[in-house]
C-alpha cells in the first residue's frame, strides 16, 4: 500500500504529510472533547442535576471545539495542497530531466504521447496519492488507537470489540489491491495505446483525408475505444464492489461496538454518559479507514501510473563523455563507421569521411542511403555506432565523439533540418532560444541575411505571433527563420540536412546564398538531394547503400563519369525539361 521508492523520490513532500496527519489528529481530539462534554450534559439532564454553570461550560467547550476543528481543517487542507504541489512539481521536473538526459534519441525508447500522458494525468493521480491517501493511511492507524486508549477506561469490552473489527477493512483493501494491480496495469496500457493512436491520427489527419482513409482509422479508433470502455467498466465495477464491502465492515463493526456498549449499560457496568460516548464515537473507529478505502482506488491508479513513470525514469541513458571541445574551428573525421537501427539491417557500412575545419562539404545520394543517419550521429541523435568518429582542432588533438560532453557538443555543432521545430510564441522568443542575451539589432541583422526582415516588418516585427508549428508562415519563411535562429547560435560546425526541401525555388536560392556565405567563415556539412546545390562544395561525398562510392570536387566527379555524374545529369535534364514546358 506504500510505494517506498515513490516516497523516497518525493521525500520533500513528507513533512506536509506529517503536518496533515497532526492536524487531523488534533481535530479528532477536539471532537472527543466535544462528545464527552455533550454526554456529560445529557447525563446531568437525565439525572436532573443540570446547572447553569454546566451549560455555560459546555457551550464554551463546544465553541472552542468548533474553532479548533475549523482551524485544523483549513490547515490540514493547506498541508495537503502543498504536498500535492510539491509532488507535481518534482515528478514533472524528474521526467523533464530524464528526457534531457536521454537527449535527441529519446524517441527511440519511449513515445511522446506516453510521456505526455504520464506527466499529466499520471502525475495528477499521484497528487491524490500523496495529498490524500498517504496522510489518511497513517491517520487511519493513529485514530483507532487513540480512541481505544480513551474509551477503554469507559468500557474495555466495547473498546476491544471496536478495535478488533478495525483491521477487517485493511484486510479487504489488501485483497482488492492484488486484484486491482493487474487490472490497472492493463488499464494504463490500453489508455496509453489509445493516446498514441489518437495523436498519430491527429497529426496525419490531412494525409488520411487525401487518401480517404479517415474512416478506416476511425473504425480502428472505435475498436480501441471499446476496449478502453470495457476495461474502464471493469475498474469501476471493482471499485464499487470493494466500496460496498468496506461499508458493510465499517457500519457493521460500529453497530457491534454500539450494541456491546448498550448491553453493558443495561447491566449497569457503565454510565449513561459513557454509553453515549461510545455510541457517538464508535463510527470514528471506522470512518478514517472507510475514507481511506475511497482514496485507495485513486491511489491504486496513481501507483499504476507510477509504474509507467518509473519505467521512463529507469530507461538506460546514453553514455556521454565529460570532455570539452575547444572554442576554435573543428575538424571532424569518420573512420570505418557502421550503424544500424535494427540488427538485421545495417544502414552505414564502413563510412570514411573527413570534414576539415572551415570547409564546405556536401553529402549526396539517393533517398535511404544513410545521409541523415550520418547527420544524426554528428549531432548525437543517433548512438550505438561502431568505428571511430573524432572531433578536434589544430590546437587540440581529436577527441572521440563518445568522450565529448553532449551539452558541449550542442554548443559547437548546430543541425538544421527541413522540419526543424518552431515554437508557438513570438519570432523574438524563437530567436532568443539560440542566444538569450541577443540584441534587437543582432536579430534584425540575421533576419535581413535570410531576407525575412521585410516581411516581418509588414506584420508585428519581432513580436509577430507564430501559431503552432508556425502554421501562419509559408514553408520557405519557416525555413529561413530556422536558419536565422541557427546563425545566432554562432557555432563552429553547421549541418544542413535537406534544409531546402519542400520549399519554393526562390526561397531555396535565398537559403543557399546564406549557406554559401556562412561556409566562408564556418565549417558546413550540406546534405541535399538536389545536386545543383552542392556544385560549389570543397568536397562532395556520394553515398550509396551505406558506403562512400565517390568523393571529390564537382568537376572531378563529373570527369569520373560515375554514379554522381549520372544522377547530376538526370536531375539537370529533368529540371530543363520542366523549364521548357513552362515556356
Amino acid at each position: 500500500m506504500i510505494k517506498t521508492r515513490l516516497v523516497g523520490l518525493l521525500s520533500h513532500a513528507k513533512k506536509y504529510i506529517v503536518y496533515t496527519i497532526l492536524w487531523q489528529w488534533a481535530a479528532l481530539l477536539s471532537q472527543v472533547l466535544a462528545v464527552f462534554s455533550i454526554a456529560d450534559l445529557l447525563e446531568r439532564v437525565a439525572d436532573q442535576t443540570l446547572t447553569a454553570a454546566v451549560i455555560q461550560k459546555t457551550v464554551v467547550i463546544l465553541l472552542l471545539v468548533v474553532a479548533v476543528r475549523f482551524l485544523c481543517e483549513r490547515m490540514g487542507a493547506r498541508s495537503s495542497y502543498l504536498a500535492c504541489v510539491d509532488v507535481k512539481r518534482i515528478l514533472r521536473e524528474k521526467l523533464y530531466e530524464k528526457m534531457l538526459k536521454l537527449g535527441a534519441s529519446y524517441s527511440e525508447q519511449v513515445s511522446s504521447s506516453e510521456v505526455v500522458q504520464v506527466s499529466t494525468e499520471g502525475v495528477e493521480q499521484l497528487e491524490t496519492y500523496f495529498g490524500k491517501y498517504l496522510p489518511q493511511l497513517f491517520y487511519s492507524l493513529i485514530a483507532p488507537m487513540t480512541l481505544f486508549m480513551i474509551l477503554c477506561r469507559v468500557s474495555l469490552k466495547a473498546s476491544v470489540i471496536l478495535l478488533v473489527c478495525v483491521p477487517l477493512i485493511p484486510i479487504s483493501i489488501v485483497v482488492v489491491q492484488k486484484i486491482a494491480k493487474k487490472l490497472l496495469n492493463k488499464y494504463w496500457s490500453i489508455y496509453t495505446g489509445l493516446g498514441d493512436s489518437f495523436l498519430e491520427n491527429l497529426q496525419g489527419l490531412t494525409t488520411l483525408k487525401i487518401y480517404q482513409a479517415d474512416q478506416q482509422k476511425a473504425d480502428e479508433m472505435d475498436m480501441e475505444s471499446q476496449n478502453f470502455r470495457k476495461i474502464t467498466m471493469k475498474v469501476l465495477t471493482m471499485q464499487l464492489n470493494s466500496t460496498s464491502v468496506m461499508d458493510i465492515i465499517a457500519y457493521g463493526g460500529a453497530a457491534v461496538g454500539m450494541a456491546a456498549a448498550v448491553t453493558e449499560f443495561f447491566k449497569g457496568s457503565i454510565s449513561l454518559s459513557g454509553t453515549l460516548c461510545i455510541v457517538l464515537l464508535a463510527s470514528e473507529f471506522f470512518l478514517p479507514l472507510r475514507l481511506l478505502g475511497s482514496f485507495f482506488h485513486i491511489a491504486m491508479n496513481g501507483m499504476a501510473a507510477s509504474d509507467k513513470i518509473f519505467k521512463i525514469l529507469d530507461l538506460p541513458e546514453p553514455t556521454t563523455g565529460e570532455k570539452k571541445l575547444p572554442d576554435s574551428p573543428l575538424d571532424i573525421s569518420l573512420k570505418d563507421v557502421h550503424f544500424s537501427y535494427e540488427q538485421e539491417r545495417e544502414i552505414l557500412k564502413g563510412v570514411n569521411l573527413d570534414l576539415p575545419a572551415g570547409s564546405f562539404v556536401s553529402l549526396v545520394g539517393e533517398s535511404g542511403c544513410g545521409k541523415s543517419t550520418i547527420a544524426g550521429l554528428l549531432s548525437a541523435k543517433n548512438r550505438g555506432y561502431t568505428g571511430e568518429i573524432t572531433i578536434g582542432s589544430e590546437k587540440a588533438s581529436g577527441l572521440n565523439l563518445s568522450e565529448v560532453d553532449e551539452a558541449d557538443l550542442m554548443k559547437h555543432v548546430v543541425m538544421v533540418r527541413h522540419n526543424s521545430y518552431l515554437f508557438k510564441g513570438t519570432v523574438e522568443e524563437n530567436l532568443r532560444m539560440a542566444k538569450p542575451d541577443v540584441s534587437k539589432e543582432e536579430m534584425e541583422t540575421v533576419l535581413q541575411k535570410v531576407n525575412l526582415l521585410g516581411f516581418l516588418q509588414t506584420q508585428d516585427g519581432l513580436q509577430t505571433k507564430l501559431q503552432e508549428k508556425a502554421g501562419n508562415l509559408s514553408g520557405g519563411q519557416c525555413q529561413r527563420l530556422v536558419i536565422a535562429r541557427a546563425l545566432l547560435k554562432d557555432a563552429e560546425v553547421y549541418i544542413f540536412d535537406e534544409a531546402t526541401s519542400n520549399i519554393d525555388v526562390e526561397s531555396e536560392e535565398l537559403i543557399m546564398d546564406v549557406i554559401h556565405e556562412l561556409a566562408k567563415k564556418r565549417t558546413v556539412l550540406l546534405i541535399s538531394h538536389r545536386l545543383a546545390n552542392v556544385v560549389k562544395s570543397d568536397r562532395i561525398y556520394f553515398l550509396k547503400d551505406g558506403k562512400i562510392k565517390e568523393s571529390g570536387k564537382h568537376e572531378e566527379l563529373m570527369q569520373k563519369n560515375g554514379a554522381y555524374r549520372h544522377l547530376y545529369e538526370s536531375q539537370m535534364a529533368l529540371e530543363n525539361y520542366g523549364k521548357r514546358d513552362n515556356r
